[in-house]
């Protein structure tokens, strides 16, 4: 449960502002290395762009094409240590591009792009690229346009699901002794001498001020980036460039493996990714200037989607009528010009005048090195743990038991014990000890899903759940199952 009677407690070492990943990350490494950390969120954590991604962890297979070569190499470098800190959380997927005669980038580009990629992941590459024939690209995904079809080429990366992702790095902040807490907002910034000195929050629930001293302010609120330098600096040309992306959930799913598809409209790639058990769609790439706590999906960024379904799905694979969810997020980029899908993923760490350290623009696979140079520019004579070694997050660790056995012994079905070992890893363990105080948390909660009663006392009391939404879109992702009985809305 949250707390915030914790925030009496004195100066800490760091304040973070911003509760997604790059400010989780900061969070829980400044908590590993032994610093006194405070981590807030106005809203609840991944609430943001954290959650609106496309729930991927890859090395950018597209950044080739502008030349971002150090910036891909570190990405899947990265991406090999998520796989190797968190593997409930994230885990490899094998993805295809189709390619159709008169396509912008032709076959052999394609086959040097994934031939590349494979060369830039050296020993961290995870499965091996290759060309995929005709014929068997059709069987591979049904309903692909046949006319036209040249062959195509598969490659690996990496799936993930954001929200917990970012929820096990606050939590893995906490374990180590960081004060964090959801839905507390930052007012105004604290000045001593003219330096940053802390921050007068607002706890919305509770609906009380307090103050909060820190030797170091951080801020990582990705959008809202602009809002806070205002706030802290007066008037200041704005350094986050926000894009807006949308995403569509669709019923049933494609295949096993992703598929990226060229556009016809403009020179980006969108995906079509197997997401439980249904195809998640997305992503647009369009810029934003409105406020972000206002951002959605509107009927055109759909139609846009859609449309290049029907170009290469003409019997109708997809249709709108089979929409799960529709959710949009923004992305904060560092501020340039050109167009927003042609702006590197590059993250850059700006110290004001006052001392606040900015978290601006990087990539969500990279949010380890993010927090690590982060921390360098706080502290750079400071000697920090190697997390290269391992930065395992809250339900890391190997899981030695057998999900029938768990069954056995919990009077589970074993799907159910299954489910819940890969979506907690190995704090499945702390769910089902709820069970032994209370049996009929066991019972499911909806037809439409695994998910127990027991997971929604957990994420209450160990999981700072406060609203049904913070439960059913990000503790549980229950929004992302289709739902006749409405069970799932509590």
């Amino acid at each position: 449960m949250r707390n915030i009677s914790q925030f009496t407690y004195g100066q800490y070492d760091v304040l973070i502002v911003g509760g997604g990943i790059n400010g989780a990350a900061i969070a829980h490494m400044a908590a590993l290395n032994g610093l006194k950390v405070a981590l807030l969120e106005k809203n609840d954590f991944a609430s943001g762009t954290s959650s609106k991604s496309t729930k991927l962890i890859h090395g950018g297979l597209r950044y080739l094409e502008i030349f971002d070569l150090d910036l891909v190499r570190e990405s899947l470098r990265e991406r090999s240590f998520l796989l190797r800190d968190a593997p409930h959380l994230v885990k490899p997927l094998s993805f295809i591009i189709p390619v159709y005669r008169g396509d912008r980038k032709p076959l052999w580009m394609m086959r040097l792009g994934v031939w590349l990629y494979d060369r830039l992941a050296g020993k961290y590459t995870i499965g091996k690229h290759r060309f995929i024939p005709r014929d068997e690209l059709s069987g591979a995904m049904p309903g692909l346009k046949q006319e036209g079809l040249l062959g195509g080429v598969s490659y690996y990366d990496a799936q993930m699901d954001d929200a917990r992702l970012v929820l096990e790095n606050v939590l893995s902040a906490q374990a180590r002794g960081a004060h964090v807490a959801n839905y507390v907002e930052v007012k105004s910034f604290l000045k001593k001498d003219g330096k940053a000195a802390g921050v007068l929050a607002f706890d919305t629930i509770g609906e009380r001020e307090f103050e909060i001293s820190a030797r170091k302010v951080v801020c990582a609120v990705g959008p809202w980036t602009n809002l806070l330098m205002h706030k802290e600096e007066g008037n200041v040309p704005p350094l986050v460039r926000t894009t807006k992306g949308i995403h569509v959930v669709c019923q049933g799913k494609l295949s096993d493996r992703a598929l990226i598809i060229p556009t016809s409209q403009d020179k980006r790639v969108f995906f079509v990714i197997p997401w439980m058990d249904n195809s998640l769609i997305g992503t647009t790439d369009t810029d934003y200037t409105a406020d972000p706590d206002a951002v959605v999906a509107d009927q055109k960024d759909i139609d846009y989607l859609f449309g290049e379904l029907r170009r290469v799905f003409p019997e109708g694979t997809f249709k709108k009528d089979k929409i799960v969810t529709v959710f949009a997020g923004l992305r904060p980029l560092v501020h340039k010009g050109g167009a927003p899908s042609q702006i590197s993923r590059q993250h850059v760490i700006k110290e004001s005048y006052s001392g606040v350290v900015y978290v601006m623009g990087g990539k969500y696979t990279t949010y380890r090195k993010i927090a690590e140079d982060c921390l360098r520019v706080i502290w750079p004579s400071r000697k920090l743990v190697d997390t290269r070694a391992g930065f395992p997050v809250y339900g890391s660790g190997q899981i030695t038991e057998n999900a029938r056995d768990v069954a056995g012994q919990k009077g589970l079905d074993v799907d159910v014990a299954k489910y819940l070992m890969e979506f907690y890893g190995t704090r499945y363990k702390d769910v089902l000890q709820l069970i032994l105080n209370n049996p009929a948390l066991k019972e499911p909660l909806c037809p439409c899903s695994p998910a127990i009663k027991a997971q929604v006392v957990y994420a209450i009391r160990t999981e700072m759940a406060v609203k049904d939404e913070d439960i059913i879109k990000r503790r549980l992702s229950l929004i992302y199952r289709p739902c006749r009985s409405g069970q799932c809305v509590f």
